[in-house]
C-alpha cells in the first residue's frame, strides 16, 4: 500500500515502495507555479536525496485540466524567485538544476495544460509521456511580453532542433501531444486510457534495477545533452530583466483583464489570446 504525506501543501508525496514514488500536483484551481510550489519541490528534493533505495519518481496532476498552468505573474512570488537553493543559485534554477542531475529518474505524467514554466518542470524531467486527448503544452512567454526563464530557451532546442524550437517559442501558440511527440518535445503520446498503465509498468520496470547502473548512465547521458548552469542563468537574468519593459507591462496587464489566472477562457484557450491582447489598446511607443 502506498504510503501518501497528506500536508498542506501543493505537491503531495505518494511512495508506492521504497524504490517509486509518485508526487501529485495540487495547486487550485489552475496549478500556478508558485512559491509553495518551488518550496514544497525541495523540501521533496530533499527527501530524494535522503532516500538510497529511491530508484523513480513520476510526477502526476490532481487536476486534469491543468498540469502545471504556468508561473505566477501577479507579482507575488518576485522575491522568492531571487532566494537561493542549496547550491546558491536562484530557486527555481537550483530546483530544476538538481531535478535533471538527481541519481533518481523523473518522469512527467502529463495531462491537462502545461506551458511556461509548467512546461520548463516537464523539460527539466528526464522523460514525458502525455495523454493523446487531454494534453496541451505552450511556452507562451513572448505573446505575453516577456522570454522563457527556466531553460525553455536552453533546454528545448536540444530536444526539438533550432527550428522547431523557435517555432515553439516565438510563435507561442498552444501544441497538442501528438506534435510535441512528433517534435521531441515530449517521450511518447498515448491514449488517455493508456497513460497511467504505461508510465507505471515503466516506472516499476526502472525501480526493479540497481541504483548505481542507472546513476551511472543518467549521469554519462546528462554530460552530452543538459545545457550548461551558466546558459540557464544567463537566460533566467535575460527574463528578469523583461519585467521591467513598458510593453511588457502593458501586456500582462492584458492578460489580467482577459482572466489570467482564473478558470476560464483565458487560460484554457492562451495560445489563441496571446496574438490577440493589444487589439483594443493602443501599442506602447
Amino acid at each position: 500500500m502506498s504510503d501518501v504525506h497528506e500536508m498542506a501543501t501543493p505537491v503531495h508525496i505518494c511512495e508506492e515502495t521504497p524504490a517509486y514514488w509518485r508526487v501529485l500536483f495540487d495547486n487550485p484551481p489552475l496549478n500556478v507555479v508558485d512559491q509553495a510550489v518551488f518550496e514544497a519541490l525541495q523540501d521533496l528534493l530533499a527527501r530524494m536525496d535522503a532516500s538510497p533505495d529511491l530508484r523513480v519518481v513520476v510526477f502526476e496532476s490532481a487536476n486534469p485540466d491543468f498540469y502545471l498552468a504556468h508561473t505566477d505573474m501577479t507579482g507575488k512570488s518576485r522575491n522568492y524567485t531571487n532566494s537561493g537553493g542549496p547550491s546558491g543559485m536562484n530557486i527555481i534554477t537550483d530546483t530544476l538544476v538538481r531535478l535533471a542531475k538527481s541519481p533518481v529518474v523523473s518522469i512527467a505524467k502529463i495531462r491537462g495544460r502545461v506551458r511556461g514554466l509548467g512546461s520548463e518542470f516537464a523539460l527539466a524531467c528526464d522523460m514525458r509521456f502525455a495523454s493523446r486527448e487531454n494534453t496541451i503544452l505552450g511556452q507562451p512567454e513572448v505573446g505575453a511580453g516577456v522570454i522563457p526563464g527556466a531553460g525553455g530557451t536552453e533546454r528545448l532546442p536540444l530536444l526539438t532542433g533550432r527550428g522547431r524550437a523557435l517555432e515553439i517559442i516565438l510563435g507561442a501558440d498552444d501544441f497538442d501531444a501528438d506534435t510535441a511527440e512528433r517534435y521531441g518535445w515530449i517521450n511518447r503520446s498515448l491514449p488517455d486510457s493508456e497513460l497511467d498503465g504505461f508510465v507505471d509498468t515503466l516506472a516499476q520496470r526502472l525501480s526493479s534495477f540497481d541504483r548505481r547502473p542507472i546513476e551511472a548512465a543518467k549521469n554519462l547521458v546528462n554530460q552530452v545533452s543538459l545545457p550548461s548552469v551558466d546558459r540557464l542563468l544567463d537566460g533566467r537574468n535575460a527574463f528578469l530583466g523583461t519585467l521591467a519593459w513598458p510593453e511588457t507591462q502593458q501586456r500582462v496587464a492584458a492578460l489580467f483583464k482577459r482572466g489570467m489566472q482564473q478558470e476560464g477562457d483565458l487560460e484554457n484557450r492562451f495560445g489563441a489570446h496571446v496574438a490577440h491582447l493589444l487589439d483594443d489598446h493602443p501599442k506602447a511607443e
